[in-house]
């Protein structure tokens, strides 16, 4: 085998890296680094599948690779990003003296094990996924820190996300999506035709405008648009 055919999977390593080097930012309370790495993470996840059609490099052990490196960058670094926001919180859970608010964050990472398990043996997602796809689940929650900290502390929207029952229902919301059969619809581009891409291009456009008219505020939104969106128009395209 050449050596450009080891090129996706090597862009592989790379989004495992970043997840594993967020894990270890979150730790270290830099949860907007942390929360960047995520997102260099799913820049890197893109890069290996444009990488492996270009090269005609697909092979099975990169499927592997991959789901294993989003399950750390989109599933593991996400719950971890979002236990240290629970962890900020004034309520706690305790039970024997620990306190478990915090670990309900990581009911994500299983969720996102499980909607990778199943990805990888459904034959039917190719242009399509059915459930919410894991980088979009990561990059959502990722999203979170730039905008909690652009946002003034008095305002009504830092009161109404940083609540423990708003970071709970994400973790309900975000975990049973992933596992849903709801149809989703994939970035993965054909062809620049606007008839073949309606949705993407909406995507693009209401991204590009959110971000200019509200700066880090608008990441969420262009995420959590994503969803409903895909929800709303039911595509299994």
């Amino acid at each position: 085998m050449s050596i450009a055919k080891h090129i996706p999977n090597a862009i592989t390593c790379c989004n495992l890296l970043c997840g594993c080097v967020s894990i270890l930012f979150i730790s270290a309370n830099r949860p907007t680094v942390a929360a960047a790495m995520i997102f260099i993470a799913a820049f890197f996840d893109f890069l290996d599948g444009f990488a492996a059609r270009q090269l005609n490099a697909k092979s099975p052990i990169g499927a592997e690779l991959d789901s294993l490196s989003d399950v750390v960058s989109f599933g593991v670094a996400p719950s971890f990003v979002v236990a240290w926001f629970l962890n900020k919180m004034t309520v706690k859970w305790y039970v024997a003296g620990i306190n478990i608010l915090p670990m309900t964050a990581f009911f994500l990472a299983v969720f996102a094990a499980v909607r990778l398990a199943k990805f990888n043996i459904d034959t039917r997602q190719k242009n399509s996924f059915i459930g919410l796809p894991v980088p979009a689940a990561g990059m959502f929650i990722a999203s979170l820190p730039f905008m909690v900290f652009s946002i003034a502390r008095d305002s009504m929207l830092f009161r109404f996300v940083m609540n423990p029952y708003f970071f709970l229902a994400i973790i309900v919301i975000l975990s049973w999506l992933m596992v849903s059969k709801i149809p989703f619809f994939s970035f993965k581009i054909k062809n620049l035709k606007f008839k073949d891409n309606v949705l993407r291009y909406f995507i693009v456009i209401f991204a590009v405008v959110s971000i200019v008219i509200l700066k880090w505020v608008a990441l969420p939104f262009i995420f959590l648009f994503y969803i409903l969106l895909s929800v709303i128009c039911h595509t299994g395209e």
